[in-house]
């Protein structure tokens, strides 16, 4: 078929259902309903002449075709948003915006008290919510309006733009009683680790995964759900618990705890920003994500 019979919103309808695997949501991320988005979907596979998407289990799986016109699509798509919005014009002090972020727990501790004061500064009109996804829907949200900016190590967060923010390290807190305090100047070796009781995040999926790796998970005697009880834990019991150092010394300085650094396998890690290619001229998210930088932003090593 020829380009000029094609319409510009069944392309962004496509890109939608692509990105997000369900039409559904597709429908709501463009604000059509949902006769309307299968009617436009039908209009391009007819014009087509391809199938385009397939039923799959929780939603639809592009075709062969599909996936070949998908990344010209979203190229094009990109060229021109980035065209259109050169000319829009964002005042701060002015604006209603909602902005939604994902973080997580320790993301919202660590990063929404100096956000909200310098939005309250500078762009106090601006409503933020802190959301919380799983990884693998991270980008999808992000392409589809439902998420502004995701802040966090998400190492498994690839198709997205992103810059580096800061970097941090895991290390292990104890009570300030614990025999492993005696240890905190020191080197901290294996054989230490192995003796310890320890309480476990679920949110913190890394954690885990070094729990695992260090095969301590038979020592975990506690599983709790965020890091926010984790002080009152550690001052009154003799459990110990891997986290990021940022946060640990936050614990550190609230008293009762000390702060140990044994080798840990993989424990350094990067936090970034991320955001969606499709919106990486809009105005507003531009000035948002330079106030993130400029608030958060370690010089690199």
């Amino acid at each position: 078929m020829h380009v000029e019979n094609l319409d510009l919103n069944l392309l962004r309808l496509f890109d939608a259902v692509y990105r997000l695997r369900n039409v559904s949501r597709a429908a709501e991320a463009l604000n059509l309903s949902q006769p309307a988005a299968s009617q436009g979907l039908t209009r391009l596979r007819l014009q087509l002449k391809d199938p385009l998407f397939m039923r799959a289990a929780g939603g639809v799986r592009p075709t062969p075709r599909a996936q070949r016109l998908a990344a010209a699509v979203q190229a094009a798509l990109g060229t021109l948003e980035q065209a259109l919005g050169e000319f829009e014009q964002f005042d701060p002090a002015a604006s209603r915006m909602p902005l939604r972020l994902h973080l997580s727990d320790i993301g919202e501790a660590r990063f929404l008290p100096p956000l909200m004061a310098a939005l309250g500064r500078e762009a106090p009109g601006i409503t933020v919510q802190s959301l919380w996804l799983p990884h693998g829907e991270i980008a999808a949200a992000l392409d589809g309006g439902q998420l502004d900016l995701a802040i966090g190590f998400l190492p498994t967060v690839l198709e997205t733009r992103q810059v580096a923010l800061l970097r941090d390290r895991y290390v292990v807190l104890v009570n300030e009683r614990h025999p492993l305090a005696a240890q905190a100047a020191g080197t901290v070796d294996a054989r230490s680790l192995q003796a310890l009781e320890l309480v476990a995040v679920r949110s913190h999926g890394e954690t885990l995964r070094i729990l695992q790796q260090l095969g301590l998970q038979e020592r975990v005697r506690l599983t709790c759900g965020n890091f926010l009880a984790l002080p009152a834990i550690v001052r009154s019991t003799a459990l110990a618990v891997v986290l990021p150092r940022d946060v640990a010394l936050d614990f550190v300085q609230q008293g009762g705890c000390v702060l140990v650094e044994p080798a840990l396998p993989q424990p350094d890690f990067t936090v970034s920003l991320h955001w969606s290619r499709r919106f990486e001229a809009d105005a507003a998210l531009r000035w948002v994500r330079a106030l993130v930088l400029r608030l958060f932003s370690q010089p690199a090593p």
